[in-house]
C-alpha cells in the first residue's frame, strides 16, 4: 500500500515556504473578513461602529474588540494555517508536526524547570537589548523603534491590567496558550523542518527559524532575548522528538509573565519582580541561573543521544 502524500509535498523547499506565507495570510484575511460580520453577535458592536470603539482607547467596549481581534489572530494567522499548511505538505498533519509523539514526565519537568531558572537571564539580555544605542545616522529609526515598542508595551499593559482570576485566566488562555501553540506549530513544526531540509544543517535550521520567530514579534528591544527563547525551543523539539515541548516551554514562559502581571497589579508582589536580573547585587543569581540551564541543557542533549 503506497503511503498518503500531500497535496504540495513535491514542491521545492522555497515554494512550499512561499505557499506557507500565502496560507498564512489568506486564513488571517478570511477570519478577519468573518470576525467583522460576527463582531456584532458576538461583541453587541454595530459593524458601523467598530472602527470607533478601535479609536475609543481605555475603555471596556476598546479591550474588548482587541481581545476579539487578539484571539482571531492567533487561531487565523498560526494555528489554522499551520495544520492545513501541514496536511498539503505531508497528507498528515499532526504526524508532520510532530504532535503524536509524546515525552515523559522528566521531561516536562526539567523543561518547566528550565523555563523557570532562565528567567532572570533572559530579563539580563532583555535590559541589555534595551541599551543598544544605534549611530547618529540612525537616530531617526531609533526613534521610532522606540515608539513602536512603546506602543506595543501600552497596549500589552491594557491586557494585562485585570481585576479578577477570570480575566487572568482568559489572558492565560490568549497571551500564553494560543501564541505556544500557534507559533511553535508554525516555527517550530513548519518553518524548522523546512529550513532542515534545505540548509542540510539543523544547528543552522534553528538559529535562522530563532531569528524569524523573533523577528516576526517586530519589537527590536526585545529582539535578542526572544532569539535566544526561539533557539531552545528549537532544541527542545529536535531532542525530545516532540511539538508538545516547545509548546509548554512557550506556555510557561508566557504564562508565567501573565501571572506575574496580574500579581503586580492586585499590589500582592512588587512590580520589580519583572526586573530580577538586571540589577548588580543580582550577578550571584545570574552566575547560578546560567549554571543550572546550562547542566540542565546538557543533561536533555545527553538523555536524547543515549
Amino acid at each position: 500500500m503506497s503511503l498518503r502524500k500531500g497535496l504540495l509535498s513535491d514542491l521545492p523547499l522555497f515554494t512550499q515556504l512561499i505557499m506557507l506565507v500565502f496560507i498564512m495570510i489568506a486564513c488571517l484575511l478570511l477570519f478577519m473578513f468573518f470576525g467583522v460580520l460576527f463582531a456584532p453577535l458576538v461583541l453587541g458592536i454595530p459593524i458601523t461602529e467598530l472602527l470607533n470603539a478601535f479609536n475609543d482607547g481605555g475603555t471596556v467596549q476598546n479591550l474588548n474588540l482587541m481581545r476579539y481581534f487578539q484571539v482571531l489572530q492567533g487561531i487565523g494567522l498560526f494555528i489554522v494555517p499551520a495544520f492545513f499548511a501541514a496536511y498539503l505538505f505531508s497528507g498528515t498533519a499532526t504526524g508532520y508536526l510532530g504532535l503524536k509523539q509524546s515525552a515523559s514526565v522528566t521531561w516536562y519537568g526539567a523543561t518547566l524547570l528550565l523555563m523557570l531558572v532562565a528567567m532572570p537571564c533572559i530579563n539580563l539580555l532583555a535590559a541589555l537589548n534595551e541599551m543598544i544605542v544605534f549611530p547618529q545616522v540612525l537616530s531617526g529609526l531609533e526613534q521610532r523603534l522606540k515608539d513602536f515598542e512603546k506602543a506595543a508595551q501600552q497596549i500589552t499593559k491594557l491586557f494585562m491590567e485585570v481585576n479578577s482570576a477570570g480575566g487572568m485566566f482568559f489572558n492565560i488562555f490568549m497571551i500564553a496558550l494560543l501564541p505556544a501553540l500557534g507559533e511553535e506549530l508554525i516555527f517550530r513544526g513548519l518553518l524548522q523542518k523546512i529550513f532542515v531540509r534545505w540548509t542540510g544543517n539543523v544547528h543552522v535550521a534553528i538559529i535562522i527559524t530563532g531569528f524569524l520567530f523573533s523577528l516576526m514579534h517586530m519589537q527590536f528591544y526585545g529582539f535578542f532575548p526572544r532569539w535566544l527563547l526561539g533557539i531552545m525551543f528549537g532544541y527542545l523539539l529536535v531532542w525530545s522528538g516532540t511539538m508538545w515541548l516547545p509548546i509548554f516551554a512557550h506556555f510557561v514562559n508566557n504564562a508565567v509573565a501573565v501571572f506575574l502581571s496580574y500579581l503586580i497589579y492586585k499590589g500582592i508582589i512588587s512590580e520589580e519582580i519583572e526586573n530580577f536580573g538586571t540589577a548588580g547585587s543580582d550577578i550571584p543569581v545570574i552566575l547560578l541561573a546560567t549554571a543550572v540551564c546550562g547542566w540542565l541543557l546538557w543533561k536533555m542533549y545527553r538523555f536524547k543521544r543515549c
